[in-house]
């Protein structure tokens, strides 16, 4: 911590960035911190409690934080994911942003937790995570912390989902879906929504239903993780947000596991790998095509 606090304060003395994205303490545990000072570092912390992807910052759209200047951002794997995804979409300059990545032994379910990682307490995100030590970053903090503790509930949901017939999957997402209010806090916190106009915010012509009625719950929803084929970091942000407690981040692993299969694709922290939505290789099946 006292290193990453140093970092901080010198990029921001030395002018090489002019705001610091991290987290401090807040009264419901970690929350995002900007820092535009060199005194303002020592409010940094970074431990299992810090869930939030920090890439949702980047976002072009919020243009309030982009006239702050040039930021670092304190990222995680999963958030690196995000960050290359911004810039291999042209929403990002990698030259225009300071990545300070942080090694990381898994993080817990919501930040309001205590830091200690149990089997009930991390999240679902971090099983099996292949991207513990980022390798998108300008600078790379601290020692490898042990692998977070094996959860398997996500992938336990997705094999009882499999095991449901075509009626009983829509009477489950039914249900699930019936108790969206449309908030759209999924789509706020998600660093890969980044349309300046959103499809479920046009009135002419109208394409989903603005009110929370099921058939424009479903349409929404459908649609928002459609558009994250190939580009969803599995931060599971979306279903940490989500007030309705929807578990979201069964819809996106599940297309996330259809792009694999059909593009032999993981979204990368590379950003010069690019994504099988942007680009054209003559070897894809078209087996869809009748």
């Amino acid at each position: 911590m006292n290193t990453l606090r140093e970092l901080a304060r010198k990029l921001l003395h030395d002018g090489t960035v002019q705001v610091v994205i991290g987290y401090e303490e807040g009264s419901r545990g970690p929350r995002p911190a900007f820092v535009t000072d060199p005194a303002g570092a020592e409010r940094l912390i970074f431990d299992a409690r810090c869930v939030q992807n920090l890439a949702a910052y980047l976002n072009p759209r919020r243009e309030h934080l982009r006239r702050l200047g040039k930021p670092a951002v304190v990222v995680k794997g999963c958030d690196a994911r995000a960050v290359a995804g911004l810039i291999r979409e042209s929403q990002l300059r990698r030259e225009d942003l300071v990545v300070i990545a942080v090694r990381c032994g898994g993080v817990v379910r919501d930040p309001r937790l205590a830091g200690e990682l149990t089997a009930e307490t991390v999240s679902d995100r971090c099983s099996g995570c292949e991207v513990r030590e980022p390798r998108l970053y300008d600078h790379l903090l601290g020692e490898l912390p042990p692998a977070p503790p094996a959860t398997h509930r996500r992938e336990e949901k997705l094999a009882q989902l499999d095991r449901m017939s075509a009626d009983e999957r829509r009477a489950f997402w039914d249900g699930e879906l019936a108790r969206c209010i449309r908030c759209h806090a999924c789509r706020a916190v998600c660093p890969m929504c980044f349309c300046v106009e959103c499809m479920a915010d046009k009135s002419q012509p109208q394409w989903i239903d603005s009110s929370p009625t099921l058939r424009g719950n479903r349409a929404w929803q459908t649609m928002r993780v459609l558009h994250q084929a190939g580009r969803c970091v599995d931060c599971l942000e979306c279903e940490r947000a989500c007030p309705a407690g929807i578990p979201l981040g069964l819809l996106g692993r599940h297309v996330a596991r259809s792009v694999e299969r059909r593009f032999a694709y993981r979204v990368s922290d590379d950003p010069a790998v690019p994504a099988p939505m942007g680009s054209y290789r003559t070897e894809d099946g078209e087996e869809f095509i009748q």
